[in-house]
């Protein structure tokens, strides 16, 4: 394994994890009072979440631990790690500070109604962007593996990422943008969540290279599964229906699902 090598892999999970802020330009397009486009874009997130976590996501968790300890007690773990990822973050979603309870937020009368909404915009944007730095942690170990071995495989695998990002980024920077007005706020939040991607590849390299396996891969991505799912159904798309048509809302969903199923057809 050479230096070249190396540079090589960490370059390409770089490239693939950072594509959340060509996402989050995206977003920028439209006017901060465009409401219509926010109900589009949230549910088009959701959409992607969605997708993702029970076509890609799960399934590649289930084979995994499948692999590392049989199909029945492989299956069982995933539905487990799949459900715990979703008890995870729902103790999170308890634990920070509602906006709607006022026995949560005994400031809330001083609230006006546009300043809870903003409130809650952030809070989606936050919880995104840590689903996404999680589930990006192991992708790009996952990446930077593949890339060391087999440096095509490596390029493949990073442009199929790199794809996926994009609309990741808009789930994160979008919500951020509508509730502050600031769009260096809303790219910092979407760079960050991005950048979990080399740190992946990094750490996996230094400390988990010896310890990293297949049961290991499979518990977190199944987590991570739950974990985006828990938030689109809890926060994207209520936010989606609030902010614009029903319609507008499933016009995005099921786009957001295309767009990824179209992404991952290609690279098959």
């Amino acid at each position: 394994m050479t230096d070249h090598n190396v540079l090589f892999a960490l370059g390409l999970t770089v490239f693939a994890g950072l594509s959340t802020g060509i996402g989050s330009a995206l977003a920028f397009f439209a006017k901060r009072t465009n409401t219509k486009f926010l109900s589009l874009a949230l549910g088009f997130s959701a959409g992607v979440m969605i997708y993702v976590s029970l076509i890609e996501i799960f399934v590649k968790a289930r084979f995994s631990l499948v692999n590392a300890l049989g199909e029945v007690q492989g299956y069982w773990i995933t539905v487990l790690a799949f459900f715990g990822g979703i008890l995870f973050t729902a103790l999170i979603d308890k634990m920070i500070p509602s906006y709607e309870n006022p026995h949560e937020m005994h400031m809330i009368e001083e609230l006006t109604e546009e300043k809870k909404a903003e409130k809650k915009l952030m809070r989606m944007g936050i919880f995104s962007a840590l689903a996404i730095a999680i589930h990006n942690f192991p992708e790009g170990l996952a990446t930077f593996t593949a890339a060391l071995t087999n440096p095509s495989l490596g390029i493949s695998i990073a442009i199929a990422i790199a794809i996926h990002n994009i609309p990741e980024g808009i789930a994160v920077s979008v919500p951020i943008y509508y509730a502050t007005g600031s769009k260096k706020k809303a790219f910092t939040y979407s760079f960050l969540s991005g950048l979990a991607e080399p740190i992946g590849a990094i750490v996996g390299y230094l400390i988990l290279k010896t310890i990293f396996n297949e049961m290991i891969f499979g518990i977190l991505f199944a987590g991570v599964a739950g974990i985006m799912i828990f938030i689109s159904f809890d926060e994207l798309l209520p936010a989606a229906e609030e902010y614009g048509e029903h319609h507008l809302t499933i016009y995005g969903l099921i786009a957001g699902m295309a767009v990824m199923a179209l992404s991952l057809l290609i690279f098959v």
